[in-house]
C-alpha cells in the first residue's frame, strides 16, 4: 500500500509540475502577442518615442522570474530546498540540545 501512496504522490508532483510549465508557456505566448501588437502600435502612431520598452523589459522580468521558478534554475527557490534546510535546522537543534 505504501508503494502505490508513494506513487501517487509522485504523480500529483509531476502533474503538478505539468501544470506550471503549460502556465509559463501561456505567460510566453501572451507576452509575445502582446508585445507584438504594442510595437506595431508605438511604431506606427509615435515612433518618435519607443515606449513600448517599459513594457518589454518590466512584463519581460516577470516573466524571466516566472521560468526560473517553473524549471527550478535556482534551486534555492524551490519547495524541497525549504523542506531540507528545515529539517537539517531541526537536526542541527536536535543534536545541540543532546550535549547539553
Amino acid at each position: 500500500m505504501e508503494n502505490s501512496n508513494s506513487e501517487y504522490e509522485r504523480y500529483q508532483r509531476a502533474l503538478k509540475q505539468v501544470k506550471e510549465i503549460k502556465g509559463f508557456y501561456g505567460h510566453l505566448t501572451s507576452y509575445v502577442i502582446v508585445l507584438a501588437i504594442l510595437i506595431y502600435l508605438n511604431l506606427k502612431y509615435t515612433p518618435e518615442y519607443l515606449w513600448f520598452i517599459w513594457t518589454l523589459l518590466g512584463w519581460g522580468i516577470g516573466l524571466l522570474f516566472h521560468g526560473i521558478r517553473v524549471f527550478n534554475w535556482f534551486p534555492f527557490l524551490n519547495k524541497d530546498w525549504e523542506e531540507k534546510k528545515i529539517r537539517q535546522f531541526m537536526e542541527e537543534d536536535k543534536n545541540k540540545n543532546k550535549f547539553e
